[in-house]
């Protein structure tokens, strides 16, 4: 302890800092991992008793489908009025079927395997654009419900021309439920890093 009169010391001179060579640096010692989380074994994990009831409860339940629900749903079936979906069909078909058969004179393609070929694309488009979401598939989708539309319109009575042409359209979107799902109009971005870390 000094006095306060008398000098301060001066602080000993600070070495200048010395760089350590690569070869003897030590890395820091790792830290040990959290402890993984073991993963849920349901069939281990849920006692056979309940395991029981369950598969007891799931067959009396197809069971009382199978006896009471589908017979029930078959009823219903029989006791419906399904004439606005023949006219709905006939409504989009009929002016299909009428625009190929005015323009296959002369080919060698009759009218009705165009409209064979009509019905199989629309089901094969809508199918493996369903199932795949491939780019090909949606695209054929695409121009088969296009076209279907300008068909419906150019064939149709010109008092009934819009209706159906706006038929056609739902029919077409309706479909387009299952043949577009996932996909979206909004841009993909992808950032790439090329900040290498200089060496």
């Amino acid at each position: 302890m000094t006095e306060p009169n008398e000098p301060r010391k001066p602080d000993p001179a600070v070495p200048p800092l010395e760089t350590i060579d690569d070869s003897q640096r030590i890395p820091r010692p790792r830290q040990p991992a959290a402890p993984r989380t073991e993963p849920i074994r349901t069939t281990e994990d849920v006692p056979p008793g309940a395991i029981a009831a369950f598969a007891v409860v799931g067959i009396i339940a197809v069971i009382l489908t199978l006896k009471w629900g589908v017979p029930k749903a078959i009823d219903w079936y029989h006791h419906q009025d399904w004439s606005w979906f023949t006219q709905w069909t006939a409504t989009v078909a009929d002016p299909v079927h009428a625009y190929l058969t005015a323009h296959t004179a002369g080919l060698p393609l009759t009218a009705s395997s165009a409209f064979v070929i009509w019905l199989g694309v629309g089901a094969v488009s809508l199918t493996m654009a369903w199932l795949t979401g491939a780019v090909g598939a949606r695209l054929t989708w695409t121009a088969h419900g296009v076209c279907s539309v300008l068909m419906v319109w150019d064939a149709s009575p010109a008092a009934g021309r819009p209706v159906a042409a706006a038929l056609a359209v739902l029919a077409w979107t309706i479909g387009s439920f299952f043949a577009l799902r996932g996909l979206s109009l909004r841009p993909r971005i992808n950032i790439h890093n090329h900040n290498h870390p200089a060496r």
